[in-house]
Formats: C-alpha cells, structure tokens, sequence
C-alpha cells in the first residue's frame, strides 16, 4: 500500500505540474482561466485565487485548466444564437461546443479569449503541459542516473558455467549438469571468480561488451585470454566451443554457432554524466513514440490477457492501476530501500516521458491537437503574408470536432481496457 500511495502521489503532483505547465503561459499571456483542476468528477475541495478556482477532484487521471473562448464562433453567427444556427447532428454537437466555449466570455474579455491569441502564444501555451511532464522525467532520471548510478556490467568474473549444456537443452525446466556434460571452456582453463578480463587474443578489453563480442566473434578453436587476479596479471590458454546463445541486444533472436566461454560479468551501480542522461532520454523518448505506433497490436494482446488468461507481455501497455500495482510490489520487494527508491523514481520518470509524448499526438482532445491547430493557422498567415493576401480567420478545430469525439470514445474504451486488465491479470514483476 505505501508504494501504491508514494506512486500516485507522484502521478498527482506529475499532473498539477503538467497543468501548471498550461497555467502560467495562458496567465502571461492574458487568456482567462476560470479553472485549474487535478483530478476529474465531483470536486473535494476548492478555493479561489483572483478569477480562478484551483482544486481537487475524486477521479486522480489526469487533470484540466479551462480558459475561456478556446473555440471560435462561426463568422457569421451571433454567439448568443448558436443553438438555431445548427442543422445536423454533428453540426448540433459542435455549435453547442462552441456555445459552452463561449459561455463564460464577459463584456471586457475580447482580447483574453484563447482563439483570439497569436498562433505562437496558443502553441506555447498547449505545449507547457507535456514539456513540463519531460521536464520532470528528465529531472527524475538525472537524480537516478547521477545520483545512483545505473547498473553496469564489467569484466570481472562472478560465477562460472559448471558444464556445457546445448541451449536448448538449457530451456528445460530442472536441467542441469550430468556426468556426461563436459566442462565449460573457462573451468577447463582455470578461470576463478574476481578474474578481471583485460585482454582477448592480445587485443585489450575494457568493457564486458567488448570481451562478449569477441569471444562470440571468435567461434570454437583455442585462444589466449589475458586476465588480473590478484592485483597479478596473467595469461591463459582457453579453447572456446561454439554455441547457439540469444543474441545480446535481443534474447529472443538465437545467434548460431557462437564462441562460448562460460563466465558471468560483474554488475555494479555505476554514476553517469550529464550528456549519458540526455541520450538515455532521447532513447526513451524514440521506444516511447514507437510503442504508441504500435499500441493497437500491443492492445490486442491485452485483451488476450484479460479475457483469454494469457500471460500479459511485461513491455506491453499499463495503465495507472497497473503502475501503481507495480510500485507496491517495489516497495514490498525485499531490495534494499535504496533500489526501492531508484526503483520507484525510474517508474515515475518514465510515465512522466510517456505522459508527455502522448499528449503530443496531433489529434483533439490532446494538447497535440491545438499545437497542430496554432501550427496550422501560424502556417496559413505566413504565407498570406507572402503572397500579399488578406489574413486568414483563426484557425477553426470545432470543424474536427466529429473526430474528436470519436477519438475521445475511444480512448475510453482504451483505457477501461487497461483498468481491466490491470485489475484481472496484472503486470507482475515476479512470478
């Protein structure tokens, strides 16, 4: 229950500061906002400040600031009589969008609704919120990679393989060594736990990536293998034996006929700089936006899992039952409090960086929408500007209204899904 409490408080703060990040352009710009809200449904509490009421509500997904005036009226019509000037059902629902966005407008607020603002002022900002949620991530993994460190693989060797078991032999549940197993090359040739390995063929080698890639490099045959033990270096003569293994960057390619030693790395928490932080970030950021392309297949298999039985994919989709679920099974695992905490900040960091680059898709009611529709309108007056024409009208997103609804519905539909799921047939990050 703590780490599910320590998960949502931070989804909260994530949120309100998200919508901070709408508050405080919209306010330097002029817009009025009536509202700033963390949360959705009946209210729990409130208070006013000046024209805003600033408050809390029952449902913690997500939250919302209401400026006045975010869709324009129709050139033609009289704002007070836009309910007669619909035809149509769709045309029905968007003339009373409009009305409801008009709504609170009073005499003196001309130049503070938001259609009226300048294209750069409307992108600023719908841009703030998920600048503000990469602004946090980035923060957050700064204190875990910084501060803590990352887990970092070196050379050194902290167990041995006993035997040669052929991988797929390896799957089998119980397998393990028998009489008839050979020995693996490096207990053939010495090799002890604490043995550094800082030399291959003659070649040096820093990095355990480095000594993996070139004894899977170098197939079955014999070969020197420089190591330190002791604080003494040393030198000996392995004959490697060549193996299908999971390929490293993906296990679950299998690499045929591969030079195999049959030692384990060392695993240290190492502290990283400042420019390690921003390419873990744009690494992030790209798995991110590919997994939101690829949210309809992975969704598939949510179903699966919640109607089928099937066992959920631990990279699939989560929602916020799901992450918090996991943040209690951090805090109840039994790692030190120090790992509890790196854990928990790394799980916030990288739903703030999914927050943030989902709000980005350019489709109402997404902040990427309106940054699509400012973009859009900038776009139209540049080149009005350039052939000399008459500036255009403000940029009308109620005519993609329809879609937006559709979308809207959809979501939902995504996101009880999700719940379900979670509920049903959790991510677990044990057996």
């Amino acid at each position: 229950m703590i780490g599910i409490i320590v998960f949502l408080l931070g989804l909260m703060v994530s949120i309100g500061l998200h919508e901070i990040g709408h508050l405080l352009p919209a306010k330097r710009f002029g817009v009025r906002v009536t509202q700033y809200m963390i949360g959705f449904g009946p209210t729990m509490w409130s208070w006013r400040r000046g024209e805003t009421e600033y408050g809390v509500k029952w449902i913690p997904f997500g939250g919302y600031i209401r400026m006045i005036g975010m869709l324009p009226p129709r050139p033609t019509d009289d704002p007070t009589k836009l309910r007669s000037a619909a035809t149509g059902p769709w045309q029905g629902l968007i003339e009373s969008a409009r009305e409801v966005a008009l709504e609170e407008v009073r005499p003196g607020d001309e130049n503070r609704v938001f259609y009226r603002k300048p294209w750069w002022q409307k992108v600023i900002i719908m841009s703030g919120g998920p600048a503000m949620n990469f602004v946090l991530a980035f923060v957050l993994f700064a204190i875990v990679i910084m501060g803590f460190g990352v887990p970092v693989l070196k050379p050194v060797v902290s167990g041995m393989t006993k035997c040669v078991i052929p991988y797929s032999e390896s799957l089998k549940p119980g397998r393990t060594c028998t009489a008839a197993d050979p020995p693996t090359p490096a207990a053939q040739a010495g090799i002890k736990p604490g043995d550094k390995i800082v030399a291959f063929g003659g070649v040096p080698v820093s990095t355990w990536e480095e000594a993996t890639k070139k004894i899977r490099a170098n197939g079955a045959g014999p070969v020197t293998i420089g190591i330190v033990r002791d604080g003494r270096p040393q030198t000996l003569n392995v004959t490697l034996i060549s193996q299908d293994r999971p390929a490293v960057d993906d296990p679950k390619k299998i690499e045929k006929n591969v030079g195999f030693l049959g030692v384990a790395p060392t695993q240290v928490m190492e502290k990283q700089s400042f420019g390690y932080v921003v390419g873990h970030m744009v690494e992030l950021t790209g798995r991110v936006a590919e997994s939101l392309v690829n949210l309809p297949e992975k969704m598939v298999g949510v179903w699966n899992a919640a109607f089928s039985g099937e066992e959920r994919d631990p990279n699939g989709p989560v929602g916020v039952v799901g992450a918090g679920r996991i943040g209690g099974e951090i805090a109840a695992s039994a790692a030190p409090t120090e790992n509890k905490f790196v854990a928990l900040l790394s799980l916030l960091a990288g739903f703030n960086l999914a927050i943030g680059v989902f709000n980005l898709i350019p489709l109402l009611p997404l902040d990427g929408g309106h940054i699509a529709g400012g973009l859009w309108e900038g776009l139209k007056r540049a080149f009005a500007r350039v052939t000399r024409r008459p500036e255009p009208a403000h940029v009308d997103i109620a005519k993609v209204l329809p879609l937006t609804y559709a979308l809207a519905f959809t979501m939902i539909i995504l996101f009880g899904l999700l719940l379900y799921a979670d509920l049903v047939n959790p991510v677990r990050l044990t057996g």
